[in-house]
């Protein structure tokens, strides 16, 4: 088992024009918003977004 899929909960930052960046991983949901919560906190202006990495595979195109 991975990293990711110990940690499904992914918190990342929008950081217009670049790409999301995705710096923090929780194992569950509310550790994420309280997290959330701080960032808020000590960057009003910052955009975060947290969602569940179900960690689908890709298909392969043949």
């Amino acid at each position: 088992m991975s990293y990711s899929q110990l940690y499904g909960w992914v918190m990342i930052r929008l950081l217009p024009p670049m790409p999301p960046l995705v710096f923090a991983r929780f194992d569950n949901l509310s550790d994420a918003k309280r997290h959330s919560q701080t960032l808020k906190q000590l960057m009003p202006d910052g955009k975060f977004l947290i969602f569940l990495d179900i960690g689908l595979p890709m298909e392969q195109e043949e």
